[in-house]
Order: C-alpha cells, then structure tokens, then sequence
C-alpha cells in the first residue's frame, strides 16, 4: 500500500465531506489502517497534510481543465464541461469540492493553506476568462462582455450552486423543473438544485446537447 497516498485520499475525501476541522488523525487511523504515530511520519501536522491535499487537488484540476480543453472544439463545449466537473464533485450531494469544503472553515486555516485557496481560485479564473475570450471569438457563448468579469461572475456561481445544492440531500428525483434530465432520468435532489441554480448560466451555450434546449 502507498500509505502516503491513501492518508491524502482517505484526508481529501474526509474534508470534502465534513470541512478540516470535521476528521481527526485518528479518524485517518482508522480509515487506512495505521496508527496515527504513522500519520504523524508522513504529515507531523495537520495543517501540513491539509496543504499536501490541497496541492494535489490543484494539480489535479489544472489537468482536468487542460484535458477540457484539449477535447473541446468551442468555449461553449468548455463551458458545459466545467459546469458538469462542478456537478460531479458534489458525488450526489454527499461533498463539496475541496476548495468550497475547506473556505467554509478559511476563518480557522493556516495563511498558507488560505493562499493555496486564493492561488486555486486563480488558475480556475484565469482559465475561465479564456473560455469566455474564446466563446467571444467563436460565437459559442450568448453576451459575452468582459470575460475576467464573466469569469468572476461564473466562478462564484459554480461554487454558490454547490452550497445550495448540498442542503438540498440525495433523495432521487426524476426530472429537473424546466426539463432537463440528465443520463438515465433520474437524479438526485443535489443534482437537480444545481442545474437549476446554472441554469442561466448553460442557457448561454450556443451548442445544443447540455442543459440547454431554450434561448
């Protein structure tokens, strides 16, 4: 076992669910298999292992986003594409991504993991204000004006949807008010109370074939 990388699963996964403050080292004992003087080889301190997974998670999603745009032929395609990351870290309604997971407790975080936050935020902006400067050019995006404000704008909406949409549960329903299903028909309150939070958002998606059928 690659005990390093299981404590920063086991870690990740925990924060996700329950905010930094919300697991103990003994919790991480538990969930891997070690004793917690173990844990404290790899990570003497906790806010050392907090900045480990979150380093990792921002190289992480650098990839998925450089991935995103390697497969995307238009801004709208990138567009929809980190809309649904944003969903699918919601695992259901059960976790937040860890960015909006760890900037619930930001008040009681370290300067430098706060940083890593900020500097995460960053490489999300930054990328997002490309989108939206491309969907300008090509024509995938509705209205676009200033993209680094547009990508203000779209960032604090993506992480707001989440918030809203964990308080919602994971109960199943089947379509989403306004008529979007996604695979299958059936979703979960989490995913419906998302998708309908950006609704606005993938109606400026030019391109059939995501949340959008209106203009």
């Amino acid at each position: 076992m690659d005990t390093r990388n299981a404590l920063l699963d086991a870690a990740e996964s925990a924060a996700r669910r329950c905010g930094h403050d919300g697991f103990s080292y003994k919790d991480l004992s538990a969930a891997v298999g070690i004793r917690t003087a173990s844990i404290h080889y790899h990570f003497p301190t906790k806010p050392d292992l907090l900045q480990a997974v979150m380093q990792r998670y921002h190289l992480a999603m650098q990839q998925a986003l450089e991935a995103l745009t390697l497969a995307s032929t238009t801004a709208g395609q990138q567009l929809a594409g980190i809309i649904d990351l944003y969903r699918q870290a919601l695992d259901q309604g059960n976790t937040y991504c860890l960015c909006v997971a760890l900037s619930l407790g930001c008040a009681r975080l370290p300067e430098s993991i706060v940083a890593q936050l900020d500097a995460f935020r960053a490489m999300v902006h930054d990328w997002l204000s490309s989108v939206f400067a491309r969907g300008r050019e090509d024509g995938s995006l509705r209205a676009v004006s200033e993209p680094a404000l547009e990508a203000d704008a779209c960032l604090a909406l993506l992480e707001g949807a989440q918030l809203a949409a964990r308080s919602s549960g994971g109960a199943t329903g089947a379509v989403i008010e306004g008529g979007t299903v996604i695979e299958g028909g059936a979703v979960t309150r989490a995913d419906a109370r998302f998708l309908r939070a950006v609704t606005l958002l993938s109606r400026r998606i030019v391109e059939h074939g995501y949340a959008n059928t209106e203009t």
